[in-house]
C-alpha cells in the first residue's frame, strides 16, 4: 500500500463528507485504539498557552524609581513623545506603548527597568 503525504491526506478529507470522515476517524479508532479527537483536544490548552504568550502587550509603568530623569528620557525614546507628555506618564504611570508584539514588550520592559522604572505587561 502507498504511504500517504499529509497534503494527500488532508486533500482526501476534502472530498469527503462528513458521515464519511466520521466512519474514518471511528475505523481509526478500532484500528489503532486512539481517539483522534482526544489528541486534538490535548494539543489544544498547549496551543493556547503559545497564542496567550505571543498576543499582543501593553507596557505599563507603575513607578518611575528614584532616576526619574533617565526614565523620561528611555519613554521619549520609546514613545517619540515630547518632554512635557514623556514626564506627565512619568510622574503619574500609566500605559507606555499599547498593542506590542510580547517580545517587543518585554524589550521595552527591560529598558525601562534598566533606567530603574517599575513596569508591567498587561
Amino acid at each position: 500500500m502507498a504511504k500517504f503525504t499529509k497534503d494527500e491526506f488532508i486533500s482526501g478529507l476534502k472530498e469527503m463528507t462528513l458521515l464519511e470522515i466520521k466512519e474514518l476517524v471511528d475505523a481509526m479508532k478500532e484500528e489503532f485504539g486512539v481517539d483522534p479527537s482526544a489528541v486534538a483536544v490535548a494539543a489544544a490548552p498547549a496551543a493556547a498557552e503559545a497564542a496567550e504568550e505571543n498576543a499582543a502587550k501593553t507596557v505599563v509603568l507603575k513607578d518611575c524609581g528614584a532616576s526619574k530623569i533617565g526614565v523620561i528620557k528611555v519613554i521619549r525614546e520609546i514613545t517619540g513623545l515630547g518632554l512635557v507628555e514623556a514626564k506627565a506618564i512619568a510622574d503619574n504611570g500609566g500605559n507606555i506603548k499599547e498593542n506590542v508584539p510580547a517580545e517587543e514588550a518585554n524589550e521595552i520592559k527591560a529598558k525601562l527597568e534598566e533606567a530603574g522604572a517599575t513596569v508591567e505587561l498587561a
